[in-house]
């Protein structure tokens, strides 16, 4: 086979146990033709093919995000950025900020603010906002997405008075005596406001995702695991018709949609390399932010607060029973050590009775795990997916909610490897940054950016390798998708999708990890991204 496209002289790590390390590729179409040494593989170039020199640069396959808001993450481009605010007063600087430019009654929509990082911890409340945005309804998700911070006119809108019950699986934050709500809506209580909010329209949708998949691509980027709705998956189906999807996406189905899923006969893995259905996406609890994480024993500084099971465990084996009977895996959002634990004897109670068989059931975040179930992943045969830069974090409000001896079960990558878990790694955008380069270095150094807590990292024993991290990225993505066959190594065959980095994470210091550069991002044999440098 002559190759279109010849990589060389570069530092080709495959994520190929048969065959790890390479100078060169060849790639034919969208496949990858060979793998090799320079002369043996520049030998395959067809007349009129493009050589490029990579000049000792390090290639390693395309990278997929296994757990993104992607919509979520492309329209906060455009709406009130809270991230990484140190304070409530700065969060109402940037509300009023963006209500003087607003419309009365138009709703004014973001998200991103963390509590944590304020000098006063506490819930804020809706009168903050109704200072600041008087003639405005104003809706905002915190940093986990398990709270949502609303004004009194976006109660108003929802018809949220005192006498409105908390919905099962979510809670109205009410003050003492009154039962008056403070503007904090948890979990499934959110969805009160969110029902009366104007929905994007697909175009708009379309128009953001553009920008989003180019963000994605500089980031090395090939494909996404999407957590999202019905309009999400609508807008993926539209650029692809139109030749515009620039990521392959793996799209998963709300729990509220899996009748009307059942109904028309779709199965996990339906679809084509660029769009296809994943699993059934359920929450079993909250978040550690928002201390809704369901915990076998209450949160450390909150003895009367062990989280909120967003899903019971009766509810839980319905739907897994359901969905596992109709051939759609489950992909099953738990991060307390209860909600893991309901979900994996839930998920054990499935296999046992053989439905589903060869199903791939997933669980989203598995942050905390008791020590007795870190193995059971493994022999129940499900994939772990998980996002390593939460435990950087994470860490102090680990240690502070959940105590020094729980905080050792937490994010417990090199354990459930070699319990012989498949890890796929993903981001959790828009909660935490879309670069993969950040999430291998959390994985390998379990330290920030700053290099705290120290040298040796948080709870060091849980780190794992470069080639780890960077596989599960790749190949375990494409285990977790049921696409191993089809990407996640470079090897003869498989889809060439490929990236180019600007130095060898491999060889480098950890810390220096996060200096890497994404040089080119190639899809389908084809380049999406060229940085100047190599341009």
């Amino acid at each position: 086979m002559q190759a279109d496209l010849v990589l060389y002289n570069g530092r080709i790590y495959t994520m190929d146990r048969t065959s790890p390390h390479a100078q060169a590729v060849a790639i034919a179409g969208n496949r990858i033709a060979a793998v090799g040494d320079d002369d043996q593989i520049k030998s395959l170039l067809a007349p009129g093919g493009e050589a490029i020199d990579l000049g000792g640069r390090t290639v390693i396959p395309g990278l997929t995000d296994c757990h993104i808001h992607f919509v979520e993450y492309a329209l906060r481009l455009g709406r009130i950025d809270l991230s990484g605010i140190a304070s409530r007063a700065e969060a109402l600087r940037r509300v009023a900020e963006r209500a003087r430019t607003a419309r009365p009654g138009e709703w004014l929509l973001g998200g991103g603010w963390d509590r944590n990082l304020w000098d006063d911890p506490s819930f804020p409340v809706k009168e903050d906002l109704d200072f600041v945005a008087p003639h405005n309804p104003v809706a905002l998700d915190s940093k986990d997405g398990h709270s949502l911070w609303v004004s009194s006119l976006a109660l108003e809108r929802a018809g949220i008075t005192a006498e409105t019950f908390s919905p099962s699986g979510g809670e109205i934050e009410r003050r003492p005596g009154t039962g008056e709500p403070t503007g904090i809506l948890k979990e499934k209580a959110a969805s009160l406001v969110e029902r009366v909010i104007e929905k994007p329209s697909l175009k708009h949708i379309e128009s953001a995702l553009k920008v989003a998949m180019g963000n994605a691509q500089r980031a090395g980027l090939t494909g996404i695991h999407d957590c999202e709705n019905e309009l999400a998956f609508a807008a993926f189906q539209e650029l692809l018709n139109k030749g515009e999807l620039g990521l392959r996406v793996l799209m998963h189905i709300p729990a509220k949609n899996l009748d009307d899923a059942i109904a028309l006969g779709l199965r996990t893995g339906f679809g084509n390399e660029q769009l296809r259905v994943g699993g059934v996406k359920v929450f079993a609890d909250g978040a550690l932010g928002s201390r809704t994480a369901a915990m076998l024993a209450p949160y450390q500084d909150e003895p009367l607060n062990s989280g909120i099971v967003v899903t019971s465990r009766e509810e839980l084996r319905e739907l897994v029973s359901k969905a596992s009977r109709a051939g759609l895996g489950v992909a099953v959002h738990a991060i307390g050590d209860r909600a893991n634990r309901d979900v994996l004897d839930v998920l054990e109670e499935s296999r046992q009775s053989g439905e589903g068989r060869g199903l791939r059931h997933r669980i989203e975040h598995v942050q905390l795990l008791h020590p007795a179930d870190i193995p059971r992943l493994a022999k129940l045969g499900l994939i772990a997916s998980m996002q390593p830069i939460h435990a950087t974090s994470d860490m102090d409000m680990v240690e502070r909610h959940w105590g020094e001896e729980r905080a050792r079960g937490a994010y417990a990558w090199r354990s459930l490897l070699e319990a012989g878990t498949v890890l796929a790694f993903g981001s959790d955008c828009p909660v935490e940054t879309l670069d993969p380069l950040a999430g291998i270095h959390a994985a390998v150094t379990r330290r920030r950016a700053d290099g705290s807590p120290g040298p040796e990292g948080w709870h060091p024993g849980e780190r794992i390798t470069v080639e780890d991290a960077v596989r599960a990225y790749t190949l375990g993505a494409a285990c977790a998708s049921g696409e191993e066959r089809e990407k996640g190594s470079i090897a003869p065959g498989k889809l060439a999708d490929l990236v180019v980095l600007s130095q060898d994470i491999f060889a480098v210091p950890p810390m220096a990890i996060l200096e890497t550069g994404v040089e080119a991002t190639i899809l389908d044999g084809q380049f999406v991204y060229v940085s100047e440098s190599m341009g």
